[in-house]
Order: structure tokens, then sequence, then C-alpha cells
């Protein structure tokens, strides 16, 4: 079989959870705290500086005098302000909140991004992505001879084809670098957790019937192949599953009840950061923040202990 070809169908899935894992934790997607340290604006801003900047910039802000942290904010400032109207909006702050919160995800698409842009005209079309991922395969069916890996191409190729439209919002078939980031992790993009859901049931649901029933849900992460009692574990995981997971008592979870227990509604952390920064920053009161507000409060979104700098200037760090 193709190891190039079947690398990258891999690689596709793992920012979400298609192959069977070994605990039910791996299909949970819960969102995690904006920084370890403590929310306290009496005794430190570093909360709302890991939150606005991310953990590694700023620790970067950190070695930056006052005058390169204020120069660097404005420069935020105007790509935080997505409409150009020279005006933040609590929107604004939440959604750049998110998108720095994630930029591993961005890091890890722009490393494959040369890999499926065949043309280099910085948009994937679902054709190159199909020929990058399935090409090999499709030219040469007769080297799949084995029946399992005939089945993963021909049930992965269909179940992209349909995560790829999702995530084109333009319906152009060609994906941007945002659609793109969607498409291969479409769990952190809330247009894409439909698909999610769906790919969750598809993976679990063996007999077809459109629903997980307790067995196929302790099947997911514990095999019986070894025989013998069940660990205290699993039978924990069925009183879970009786208790919480079947909301509706049926003996079964369909779609949303899979989706309250791989998607779980946790507190929105950037949305009260956003409102937290918006709130001590507003001098009018006008629900909106001009580069102005946010500059006169710069200790509080980026800060800086302008000390032992020099040696961190020779690195770019104005592509947040």
């Amino acid at each position: 079989m193709d190891l190039r070809a079947f690398t990258c169908l891999l690689c596709v899935y793992a920012g979400v959870v298609v192959a069977k894992p070994t605990y039910k934790k791996e299909r949970v997607h819960v969102e995690s705290e904006l920084s370890r340290d403590r929310h306290e604006d009496n005794q430190s801003y570093r909360y709302d500086h890991e939150a606005f900047l991310g953990k590694e910039e700023a620790k970067t802000f950190d070695q930056l005098t006052p005058e390169e942290s204020k120069d660097r904010l404005g420069k935020i400032v105007d790509r935080i302000d997505n409409d150009n109207n020279g005006y933040v909006t609590v929107e604004e702050l939440k959604n750049w909140i998110k998108r720095v919160q994630k930029r591993y995800i961005y890091e890890n698409v722009a490393k494959v991004w040369s890999d499926y842009d065949l043309n280099k005209d910085n948009r994937i079309s679902w054709e190159e992505y199909k020929q990058a991922t399935y090409g090999y395969y499709l030219a040469n069916p007769e080297e799949f001879q084995d029946t399992n890996d005939q089945f993963s191409f021909k049930k992965m190729l269909p179940r992209d084809e349909r995560r790829f439209k999702a995530a084109d919002l333009d319906e152009d078939l060609a994906a941007s670098r945002e659609e793109f980031t969607a498409f291969l992790h479409p769990e952190e993009f809330e247009h894409m957790k439909d698909i999610v859901v769906l790919e969750t049931l598809e993976d679990i649901d063996k007999n077809g019937d459109g629903y997980v029933d307790e067995d196929e849900y302790i099947a997911d992460m514990f095999s019986h192949e070894e025989g013998g009692p069940e660990p205290d574990w699993v039978k924990t995981e069925r009183e879970q599953f009786s208790d919480f997971r079947d909301t509706n008592k049926d003996g079964k979870m369909d779609k949303d009840e899979i989706r309250h227990w791989i998607l779980p509604q946790d507190y929105d952390h950037a949305q009260a950061e956003a409102r937290h920064l918006m709130y001590e920053s507003d001098t009018d009161k006008d629900q909106i923040l001009s580069k102005e507000e946010i500059l006169e409060k710069w200790n509080m979104f980026v800060g800086s202990q302008a000390t032992n700098y020099g040696e961190d200037l020779t690195r770019n760090h104005d592509e947040l």
C-alpha cells in the first residue's frame, strides 16, 4: 500500500477522532483555560497577556521596552479590527483571542499547505486535495488488494469530500487557508460541529441504525477480545451512559446527545476575557474600543518588563 497516501490520510484526521481511540476522552473536545495564571488584575496582568497574545508571544513581549510593546500592540489592533472601521468590538476581541489560543492549529496548516496547493495559487481545490491524498490509490487500485485497505480508502474519500464541502463556505470547491483549517480541524469551528457529530456517530454506530447504544459506546473504548470480566472503569462508563449520556432514557444516543457528549457546552473563556478587556479599557463606555483607548491600557493587553530585551529583537514576531 502507498505509505505516503495513507500517511496523508491519517494526518488529515489527526485533529478529529476517526480511528478508534483507546479511551473515551479522545472523543471529547473541551475548551481549555486561556492561561494557567490566576485572573487577578490588582496584582498582575499575566492572565490577560497570555489570553490576548498566547503564552509564548506573551513571553516575547515581556522582553520589549514599553515603546516597542505599544508599537506592536498598535499593529495587532489593526489586525483585530476586521471591518477596518477604526474600532474594536467585543466580538472582534473574542475572535482574536480564540485565534491566538489556536495558533498551533494554524501553524500545523502552514506546515502542510504546500503539500496540497499543487498549482501554488494559495488555494487548495478539492481536486488538488484528492490528488495529493488519494491519487496513488485511484490510479493504482490493483495494488490495494487488502480488504481493509480498500474499505478504508473507499470510506474516507466520500467522507473527506463531504467535510471539504462543509468547510468551503463560499462553495467554490477551493479552500482558503481559513477554510482548509476548518477542514483539517473541524472541532475548532462552530459551523463544522455538525460534521464532527456525524463522523463520530458513523464511527461508533456499528449496526447502522443511526444511534449509539450502550454496547456500541463501550465497544468504542474497550475491547472484549481478551475475555474475562469488565474492569471497574468500564462499569463506571456504563453508568455514565445510562445516567448522563442517554438523556431521554431511550437506551441509545441520538445526534443531539452525541453533541452534548463530545462538544460539551463549557464556559466561554474567550468571551469572558473579551468582555473583561472591554470593561477595563472602554473609557467612554460606548461598548467599542478605539486604538487610543487600547494603547492607553497597553500594559493590560501586552505589558512589558523592559529588561533583557536586546537578545530577542532580532527575532521576527510581527506576524502573530
